[in-house]
This record gives C-alpha cells, sequence and structure tokens, in this order.
C-alpha cells in the first residue's frame, strides 16, 4: 500500500478529472503532469475511465493517479485492475470498501458531517474526503472538524477554488480536491492547448501551489 498520506501531504492539490470525452480528460492529465502535479483523481463518469487510469500509470508511474466517484464493487475491481493508487467515494460505500481493502489500496470515502467523518475514521478510511466542501461550510467548517478530530487526514472536495485552496491547507487539510479549475474544458475543446496551459498555470498559481513543484508551462 502506497504511504497516500504522506504522498498527498506532498502534493498539496489533486486535480479531479471529469469530461465525457476521455482523450480531453487525457490531455489535461499531461498538462497537468507538466505543471508538477504529483497526484491525480480519475473519476468513474469519464468514459471508459480504467483506461485511462491504465495509460496514466503507464505514461507518469511517479504520479499517484487514483480513481474517484466509485460506489459499486464492479467499479472497484475495474480500476484497481487498471492499477488505481486509491479509490475515492462520494459517501461510504461497503462494496468499494471491501475491494479497495482486499487489493490493499488505500479508500477515501466522502462525509459531510461529523458523525460520517467518525464512522469512516473507525472502519479504516485511509484519508476522509470532506464533500461537497464549500456547500459543507468551507475552510471554517474543515477548521472545526479538524478541531475535533486533530488526528485525522482530511482533503476537501467539492467547491475548492484557486482563491479558497490555501485557506484550506492553512486550517488543516492534509490535500484539496480541485475540479474544474484545473480541467479547462471550453479551452481544451476548442482545441487552444497553450490557452489551457495558462488557465491551469494561473489556476494554480493562484492556488500558491508551492513553486518547487511546478515546472514552468511553456506556451
Amino acid at each position: 500500500m502506497v504511504d497516500l498520506v504522506s504522498t498527498l501531504r506532498s502534493a498539496q492539490i489533486v486535480p479531479v478529472i471529469r469530461h465525457s470525452d476521455p482523450e480531453i480528460a487525457l490531455t489535461a492529465c499531461d498538462l497537468l503532469a507538466d505543471a508538477g502535479i504529483r497526484a491525480l483523481e480519475i473519476t468513474t463518469t469519464v468514459p471508459d475511465a480504467a483506461a485511462l487510469i491504465a495509460e496514466l500509470r503507464q505514461r507518469y508511474p511517479a504520479i499517484c493517479t487514483g480513481a474517484g466517484t466509485v460506489l459499486s464493487a464492479g467499479q472497484a475491481q475495474k480500476v484497481l485492475a487498471a492499477g488505481a493508487d486509491f479509490v475515492v467515494s462520494p459517501c461510504w460505500s461497503d462494496a468499494a470498501a471491501r475491494e479497495a481493502a482486499a487489493a490493499k489500496v488505500p479508500y477515501l470515502p466522502g462525509a459531510m458531517t461529523p458523525g460520517e467523518v467518525h464512522h469512516h475514521a473507525e472502519n479504516g478510511a485511509a484519508v476522509i474526503k470532506i464533500f461537497p466542501a464549500d456547500a459543507a461550510g468551507g475552510p471554517g467548517f474543515l477548521k472545526a472538524v479538524k478541531s475535533v478530530f486533530p488526528g485525522l487526514a482530511l482533503m476537501p472536495t467539492g467547491g475548492v477554488s484557486p482563491d479558497t485552496a490555501q485557506s484550506y491547507l492553512n486550517v488543516g487539510a492534509l490535500c484539496v480536491g480541485m475540479g474544474g479549475n484545473l480541467l479547462p474544458a471550453q479551452a481544451l475543446e476548442a482545441g487552444h492547448i497553450s490557452l489551457a496551459r495558462a488557465q491551469i498555470n494561473v489556476a494554480l498559481s493562484a492556488a500558491s501551489f508551492q513553486s518547487s513543484q511546478r515546472k514552468r508551462i511553456l506556451s
């Protein structure tokens, strides 16, 4: 099992890749890899997400690549067979948890209440995804949760923006999951790769992504 907590703490930002075109999703991942991202989450809503995960594991073995929106045993089996380094669900899923445990792969279930956080920790979650973080109360909510669960690794996801990412990290988030701002869909759909690179660069800079972890993104 990978040392996921250390890896995600170092990564700081986990791009959550969700798009109906797997080629656009792959291109976004390529640009993010060039930018120095150390972790990725590919959701099962991407068509043939398992194939994309397998491709990314070959291209970027140093990037910790996980699967998101995993809610069934079948989905878990496919992404685990593809080499997913971790499995994420928007809520607790007994089926996904069982498959991840059997494969000795970390499971990251979503929680929105202290009761859910406690349940997930008691049942062996490696990291707990606070979701949807913005709707739950943003950095203030995370700070309150962290105050009563100081030893838990929490990953806020859902509505996290470049403007709020650092605020979550400042109050104790292990890392943050960030979606649309790190997948510039309109630019990629129009074939404007240089613009997409620039938009990713701006988002990461605004989120105070450590400069030592970023490569220069060339237009």
